[in-house]
This record gives structure tokens, sequence and C-alpha cells, in this order.
């Protein structure tokens, strides 16, 4: 499950991102609103956390635009007020949690997990290319019917590459979104997870799903 973080205090955002890695969430850390509502426009997120006071927008502001395009992805207000009318603002505008500061960390992973587990028995649970299964709830993957044991960092690439069905995506955007490492370490990483992946899904399969586009990146759709 991917979350979008945006919290201005550089030092709580990192120890939010670690804590919601620690239980398995992809994460994408901003500390403007401006950035935080960017990205939360371009891409799908199946939480976003939104610290009330940011430099660019504040919370409020990006929740607004938000739910006005309609865009309903379950949304966590944070703020250090805590104050009643901010607190209804907030609610009116269409959030759907909201935790002051400071708060137990324990307690934010808590109620993301309560959002995303609300949104996923509304919505999309499953993923499905041919016959490659991916039940997001239960963490189950199968292909033909058969079981596939996925490590976490597995699963994540899987999950990034079954969102996005016939895309080609680049070995900058794999490292970024599942490694959440903003720069090119020089390591052979994804040519390592995607051999894995590779290995478990199509290997002695028919149907190839996992493909190499030479000098671009990877995309999982079927072979021809």
């Amino acid at each position: 499950m991917r979350i979008l973080v945006a919290e201005d205090e550089k030092k709580v955002a990192q120890h939010i991102r670690a804590a919601l890695r620690e239980q398995g969430f992809t994460v994408d850390m901003f500390h403007r609103g401006d950035e935080a509502l960017d990205a939360a426009m371009a891409n799908a997120y199946d939480t976003i956390i939104l610290d009330v006071m940011m430099p660019g927008r504040d919370g409020l502001s990006v929740l607004r635009v938000l739910r006005d395009k309609r865009i309903l992805v379950p949304v966590l207000l944070v703020t250090a007020r805590g104050e009643v009318s901010e607190r209804v603002e907030g609610l009116m505008l269409g959030a759907d949690d909201y935790l002051a500061k400071p708060f137990a960390m324990s307690e934010l992973v808590a109620r993301v997990v309560a959002l995303t587990r609300r949104a996923t028995s509304h919505g999309m649970t499953m993923l499905k290319v041919e016959d490659l299964t991916m039940n997001l709830v239960t963490r189950e993957v199968t292909r033909a019917g058969q079981k596939i044991e996925l490590p976490m960092r597995e699963f994540a690439l899987l999950e990034y590459l079954m969102r996005s069905p016939g895309r080609v995506l680049s070995r900058t955007q794999l490292i970024e979104n599942v490694w959440q490492w903003h720069f090119d370490t020089g390591t052979n990483v994804v040519e390592v997870y995607i051999q894995r992946l590779r290995k478990k899904i199509d290997e002695n399969q028919p149907v190839k799903l996992i493909h190499t586009v030479r000098s671009v990146g990877y995309v999982l759709k079927p072979g021809a």
C-alpha cells in the first residue's frame, strides 16, 4: 500500500515514514503543501497524511482541492493546534480522521491501517493481470491458482508493476517508489529483484508477464 505523508517538520516526518515502512507501507514524503498536492493529483495513494500547517499550501487547502477534484482517497489530518473549529472544518471538507500533536506513533499507524482497511473494504482489494492475482488485504499472490510466497520488498515491487499494467516503468521510478531512494545508488538492486520475481511469476509458465524494455525499464503485461 502506498501512503503520502505531508509534514513540514522533517524529524517528525522521518519518524512517521519509518513507522509506516515497518508495517510494509510504501511512503512518499513531502514537506510543502503544494508539492504534496501535485503528487496526490498525479499518483494513486491508499491513504494521505496531511499536516494542517505547511508552507506552500496548508493541509486544509490541499484537502479542499482534492475533494473538489473528486479524489476520494482517505485523508488523516494532523495538527499541533487541535482546535475544535479546525477539526470541524477539516471533517466538513472531507477528512476521514483527525489526530492532534503530540501523538503516539503507534496510534498514527493504527489509524492509517484502519483507514486503508476501510477503503479496501469499499473499493479495490484485488489486482489482476491475466491469471496473476494479488489480494491487497491478505497479501496473497497467485498465478494460475498456485500460491506464490513473496517477501515484503518483492510484494511491493510486484504491486507497483500490477497497478500500471502495460505501462513501461523506468528503473528510476522503481527505485523511488519501491525502495524510496531518491538518488541512483549505482547498484543493480532493481535487476536482482526483477529476476527474483520472474523466477517466481513466469518460470514454467507459457505466457510471460514481466518484460524488459531495453534502455527504458520494465513492464508487466501478457507476452505476444
